[in-house]
C-alpha cells in the first residue's frame, strides 16, 4: 500500500441534521459539539428534510417495507419503481428510465452497455471516476480531451474515425462537473458526435434540478446522438439511487443483457417514494434551479469584486482553486471557524496543484452565511 502524506490522510466525520435545513452539528478534534452552515454537501435543493418528501418514504415504508428484497427480474419490483420510471421518462421526454441503487452503478451499466473492447472511447479528461472505471472494465482504449475543449474533441473524433471508419466512437462528458462547478458545452459536443458519427453518454448527476430547462439537464430537447443519460436520486432530488434514461432499443438491451440492473437488489421503496415527491416539488416550482443560479452567479461575482479570481460556472458547485493541500485546509479551518463547512478537495480527487476548496450553495443558505464566506476571503 502506498504511503499517504499527511496533507492528504482523510478522516471520516459524523454529522446529524441541525435545527434548519441548512444547520449540519457534529464535533471538533476536542470532541466539542459544534453546528456549522453546510456549504458542502450535493442537496442543493435542500429537499432531504422536506415533509413532503419524509412523509413520502414513511408510507411507502409502510406498504412496501424497508428494502425490496430482490432484484427487479425475482421479487424486487414494486409499484412505486414503475410510476417513478415513468414519471421520469416523461419529465425528460425519454423513451425508458431504468432505476439502479447507486450513480456509480448507472455510470457502470451506461459505459458497458455502449463499448466493449473495440470501441473508441473519447472522454472529457475531468469526467467522474466511475465512468472511467466502466471504460476499464469493458476493455475500450480510452483517450482524452482536455477539459471542455471542442477543438481538441474534433481532432480525436477525426482520427478516430479515419483509422477505424467501421467502429462508432463514444463521447463521454459530464453536464455540470462535480469538481469544477463547470458547465459543458453540450450542443457543441452534440454537433461534433453527428458530423462524426458518434454515440454520446452524459452524465447529468450534478445538473437534474438545476440546470437546463425547468431543471431537467443541459441535454433536455436534444435526442440524437445521445445514446444514455445518466442521473442520481442523491444530490438535487434529496434521496438515494439513480436511473439511466434511453431509448426504446437500448433501454430494452439494459433490461435483458445489463449485469448491473439485472443482478442487483432493486432500490428501496422509500428512496423511489421520496424520490417521486422531489420530482413532484420541481415540477411545481420549475424556477427553484434559476433561483439557485443566479444566487451562485451573485457570490462569483462577490469573490471576484474583492480580488479572487472569478470562479468558472452558474450552476451550484463554486471551485476556489488554492493549490496547495496545506492553503486548501487552511481555509476549511478557517471557514469553520466562522461556523462554516466546507470540504477541502486535494489530489488525487483533483490533479497535483489543484487542491481547492469546493463551495456549495444551497436553495436555503443564508445570505448572512455567505456574507461571513466573503469576509474570511477578503483577508488572504
Amino acid at each position: 500500500m502506498p504511503k499517504i502524506p499527511n496533507s492528504r490522510i482523510r478522516t471520516l466525520r459524523t454529522w446529524m441534521p441541525g435545527i434548519s435545513s441548512s444547520e449540519l452539528v457534529g464535533v471538533d478534534e476536542h470532541m466539542n459539539q459544534i453546528k456549522l452552515i453546510d456549504l458542502a454537501s450535493n442537496d442543493y435543493l435542500d429537499l432531504a428534510r422536506h415533509p413532503l418528501l419524509i412523509n413520502a418514504a414513511k408510507q411507502t415504508l409502510e406498504t412496501d417495507g424497508v428494502g425490496s428484497g430482490g432484484s427487479r427480474f425475482i421479487t424486487g419490483s414494486r409499484n412505486i419503481h414503475q410510476e417513478l420510471e415513468t414519471k421520469l421518462a416523461e419529465w425528460l421526454n425519454r423513451d425508458i428510465v431504468l432505476l439502479y441503487p447507486s450513480g456509480f452503478q448507472a455510470n457502470l451499466a451506461a459505459v458497458l452497455a455502449l463499448s466493449d473492447r473495440h470501441t473508441p472511447v473519447i472522454c472529457d479528461r475531468l469526467i467522474h471516476h466511475s465512468l472511467i472505471i466502466g471504460v476499464k472494465a469493458s476493455g475500450a482504449k480510452l483517450t482524452r480531451f482536455r477539459h471542455n475543449n471542442l477543438t481538441e474533441l474534433e481532432t480525436l473524433l477525426r482520427k478516430s474515425r479515419k483509422s477505424n471508419p467501421e467502429k462508432k466512437p463514444l463521447v463521454i462528458t459530464e453536464s455540470l462537473f462535480s469538481m469544477e462547478g463547470t458547465t459543458a458545452p453540450i450542443k457543441g459536443i452534440t454537433k461534433l458526435c453527428i458530423k462524426y458519427d458518434a454515440k454520446l453518454l452524459i452524465d447529468e448527476a450534478h445538473a437534474f434540478g438545476i440546470m437546463g430547462s425547468k431543471g431537467r439537464g443541459e441535454s433536455f430537447g436534444l435526442k440524437e446522438p445521445i445514446s444514455i443519460i445518466s442521473g442520481t436520486f442523491g444530490k438535487a432530488f434529496g434521496s438515494g439511487g439513480a436511473f439511466l434514461a434511453t431509448d426504446k432499443i437500448r433501454g430494452k438491451n439494459l433490461i435483458q443483457n445489463c449485469g448491473a440492473f439485472r443482478y442487483t437488489t432493486a432500490l428501496a421503496p422509500p428512496l423511489c417514494a421520496s424520490a417521486l415527491a422531489a420530482l413532484n416539488l420541481m415540477e411545481m416550482n420549475p424556477h427553484w434551479g434559476s433561483d439557485l443560479q443566479d444566487k451562485s452567479i451573485s457570490l462569483r461575482d462577490s469573490l471576484a469584486q474583492i480580488g479572487w479570481q472569478r470562479p468558472l460556472g452558474t450552476g451550484p458547485i463554486i471551485s476556489i482553486i488554492l493549490g496547495s493541500d496545506e492553503l486548501a485546509m487552511n481555509y476549511q479551518k478557517r471557514l469553520e471557524d466562522q461556523g462554516l463547512l466546507t470540504v477541502a478537495i486535494r489530489p488525487p480527487t483533483v490533479p497535483e496543484g489543484k487542491s481547492r476548496l469546493r463551495l456549495v450553495i444551497k436553495r436555503n443558505t443564508p445570505a448572512e452565511a455567505l456574507e461571513r464566506l466573503i469576509q474570511v476571503f477578503k483577508n488572504k
